[in-house]
């Protein structure tokens, strides 16, 4: 198989994922789950009782703003509540990498690359290396352990890009 057709069937296999984890229609927001997705993006309360703190500000009651929270996140409109940590502010490590493999293995390495809880998130790339993902370790050893482990479990090329010069930018998505 040449690379443009393999480039092809990955990204028919991706279209077809994306189909299978979406039902085809927006899922409903009304105003107060706007305003509660508004207020948790940048400044999560850091209190005891964080939803009470929320659900003053807007309002309501801690238990709306729980309920519309697993709501929203059954329906998947948002993935997580979690904290952005900085790893190498708190001594870690971490990269993007990318592995190279065949059309017909990409459900099963995105399985072996996701079982590692060092593992972010995962995506399939139209490209020659066809799976990214980014990698947080405590250590560079525990880093250097999972690309290594990936890559002799995978038996495929890995390329490891580590960030040479951090541009972060915020991004706050106003509903």
């Amino acid at each position: 198989m040449e690379a443009g057709e393999l480039n092809k069937e990955c990204l028919e296999q991706a279209q077809t994922q994306m189909r299978q984890n979406r039902s085809g229609s927006s899922i409903e927001l009304d105003a107060l789950d706007k305003q509660i997705i508004n207020l948790i993006q940048l400044d999560f309360p850091l209190t005891v009782h964080p939803f009470e703190s929320i659900a003053e500000q807007i309002g309501t009651t801690e238990d709306v703003v729980i309920s519309k929270l697993k709501r929203l996140r059954q329906e998947k409109a948002i993935r997580k509540i979690g904290p952005v940590i900085n790893t190498r502010a708190v001594g870690g490590s971490n990269t993007l990498a990318a592995v190279k493999v065949q059309a017909a293995d990409v459900e099963k390495a995105a399985a072996v690359i996701s079982a590692y809880p060092e593992v972010s998130h995962n995506y399939l790339r139209n490209e020659e290396y066809n799976i990214w993902f980014t990698v947080s370790a405590s250590t560079q050893e525990r880093l250097d352990d999972v690309l290594f482990e990936i890559q002799d479990k995978l038996k495929c090329p890995l390329l490891n890009l580590p960030t040479i010069r951090q541009f972060k930018i915020q991004v706050k998505f106003k509903l």
